[in-house]
């Protein structure tokens, strides 16, 4: 079999991200390198050798490897169909110098709750417009991330903050349509970002974004029922292009906006 490469790399607006970069490699290897910046990597398809610190590891499909910065390490194919890989680059805000020894010694995480959450952590950071949801989901898993790192094994469990949670709601009220950061919502209410998300979770039944996007469709409804077009609409409620509203307007309402504004009598 030829060797195959197929690479996509990309720096989304979310504060942390250095970089994404999805893989499909047959044959190529990496030889021995550094990075200044955490590797968070999942496998879809196939496996990787690489040696870290002198020590050989794999990542099966129900691995997640976190690769700390300024240690040297390779990569090569482990399967005879190559592998498929998507990595986050994370900067020193997310996770810091002082986990790296403990990722030198354990990078390869078994746990398919963070598994998934880094998968979703990669769709939301393939969305343009949808940053504060990428936001969100990086902050739950760079939390899961710093539990295993840290070995705690004594999580104490969420308490409800309804005050915490009503604050943020409020906040996002009044920015429905310039939207706000995580990490800006975390500055100006004193809240940590993790316990933010969860806070407004327990009490609402429904993560920050999603509410935030819910109350940009629902302006979106009124302006179409009023004859307004889907691209105009868009741009005044807050959304990224009018693919970003057909996207979440159709998940939500179950038709495209165009359909919808067709249907007003």
């Amino acid at each position: 079999m030829a060797d195959q490469q197929e690479v996509s790399a990309w720096r989304p607006r979310v504060p942390g991200v250095v970089e994404v970069f999805h893989a499909h490699f047959t044959e190529y290897a990496y030889p021995m390198h550094v990075h200044d910046a955490w590797t968070l990597l999942i496998v879809d398809d196939g496996a990787v050798r690489y040696d870290l610190d002198r020590h050989e590891h794999g990542t099966p499909l129900d691995t997640v490897s976190l690769l700390p910065p300024h240690v040297a390490h390779n990569g090569s194919p482990a399967t005879p169909g190559g592998f498929r890989k998507r990595v986050v680059y994370l900067d020193s805000s997310r996770l810091g110098e002082d986990l790296i020894g403990a990722a030198v010694d354990t990078p390869d995480l078994r746990d398919p709750l963070l598994r998934r959450r880094v998968g979703r952590l990669h769709s939301a950071l393939a969305r343009p417009g949808d940053e504060l949801e990428a936001e969100s989901r990086l902050t739950l898993v760079g939390e899961r991330l710093r539990d295993h790192l840290r070995r705690r094994t004594d999580v104490p469990p969420h308490r409800p903050d309804p005050v915490l949670a009503r604050r943020l709601r409020e906040l996002l009220d009044a920015r429905i349509v310039d939207g706000v950061r995580l990490e800006e919502a975390a500055r100006l209410l004193g809240a940590h970002p993790a316990h933010l998300v969860r806070a407004f979770s327990g009490a609402y039944g429904i993560a920050p974004h999603q509410y935030l996007m819910s109350r940009r469709v629902g302006r979106a409804r009124r302006l179409l029922l009023e004859g307004r077009a889907p691209g105009e609409v868009a741009a005044v409620t807050g959304f990224f292009d009018q693919a970003h509203l057909t996207r979440h307007f159709k998940k939500q309402v179950g038709v495209t906006p165009g359909r919808y504004r067709l249907s007003a009598r």
